[in-house]
């Protein structure tokens, strides 16, 4: 099977979409210059009437995709980067969210929104702050993320045949990483978790950059028999909980890692659903790895506050310690 890189796979998908449904198009900044791979070429296949540059108005581009959903048609809405949605917020979480529930569910709603997110470029803030436990916290949106380039094509397609509003940002960090991809249309369900590594000590519970850092230490702590099994969520709305209680029936131990902040993360609510619904599985607390509560910092200072292969190490021992106590 051949390879593509996970942007590659991004753009497979929009063009596939594009190409299947006349009702998709794009809004966005500089998406036809192609600031990331995954946009460029478009305006010269489907022509400037559908792949929509705007202005630095992100209040208004988003506007215009929301007015399109509204009358059926399937806005994919590129934000370039993730902390940039914030200038619309109250339109792209709160009113889009609450649209399907206002309407009496009548309604539906097929935004995709989409945005490069997380640490790994030293880019600072503004440009490497995640977005998906913001979004997944405000209800009638989904939220999901790719690890590989194969779920990447195959989570993008879903996400724009959704008839609800779909955020899916990717990770600038594995923008590159390559993977086998099918040619052929396949889709990946948005809401399923897959288990990336069978294993029988611990849990993790990774996505994204964190998922292949999560590998790579599953792969050292091998050689010393540890054993760890390594979940990607995929989807964090909806959020795939019984896969990982399956998992904590075989390990008794859970890590959690994700790029959010610490308080109020997506880590914090798996954390209170595994102790809720799986408290008696637990050989000991659920441990996380997150960003401390502070803005990401530019340059070389990123990698002190980052989530990391260390990190992640660190974490999984300690939780293997505390069953040996």
């Amino acid at each position: 099977m051949r390879t593509l890189t996970l942007i590659d796979a991004i753009k497979e998908a929009y063009q596939e979409e594009l190409r299947r449904d006349d009702d998709v198009f794009m809004v966005g900044q500089d998406i036809r210059g192609g600031i990331f791979p995954h946009t460029k070429g478009l305006v010269e296949e489907f022509g400037s009437d559908r792949i929509l540059d705007t202005p630095i108005a992100e209040s208004g581009m988003y506007g215009v995709a929301l007015g399109a959903a509204q009358e059926g048609m399937r806005p994919i809405v590129d934000f370039m980067f993730g902390g940039f949605s914030y200038v619309t917020f109250s339109e792209c979480s709160v009113t889009t969210g609450q649209y399907h529930f206002l309407h009496g569910s009548q309604r539906a709603l097929p935004i995709t929104m989409t945005a490069g997110v997380g640490t790994g470029q030293r880019l600072a803030n503004d440009h490497a702050m995640s977005i998906h436990g913001t979004f997944a916290h405000h209800p009638g949106i989904k939220v999901a993320m790719p690890s590989t380039p194969y779920d990447a094509k195959g989570m993008f397609k879903a996400a724009i045949r959704d008839n609800n509003p779909v955020m899916i940002p990717w990770h600038m960090g594995i923008m590159m990483l390559k993977g086998e991809v099918p040619e052929e249309d396949y889709v990946v369900p948005l809401g399923v978790a897959d288990i990336k590594r069978e294993g029988t000590d611990v849990t993790v519970l990774a996505n994204s950059l964190q998922l292949q850092n999560a590998l790579k230490v599953a792969d050292k702590l091998h050689g010393e028999g540890i054993s760890c099994e390594v979940i990607d969520p995929r989807s964090f709305v909806p959020f795939d909980l019984e896969t990982v209680l399956r998992s904590l029936e075989k390990t008794n131990r859970l890590v959690v890692v994700d790029e959010d902040w610490e308080s109020g993360s997506f880590a914090n609510t798996v954390s209170a659903k595994v102790m809720e619904q799986g408290f008696d599985l637990l050989d000991a607390p659920v441990t996380r790895v997150t960003l401390p509560d502070m803005p990401v910092p530019g340059g070389y200072m990123e990698d002190y506050i980052a989530p990391n292969v260390n990190k992640i190490e660190a974490a999984i021992r300690s939780v293997l310690a505390r069953i040996a106590a």
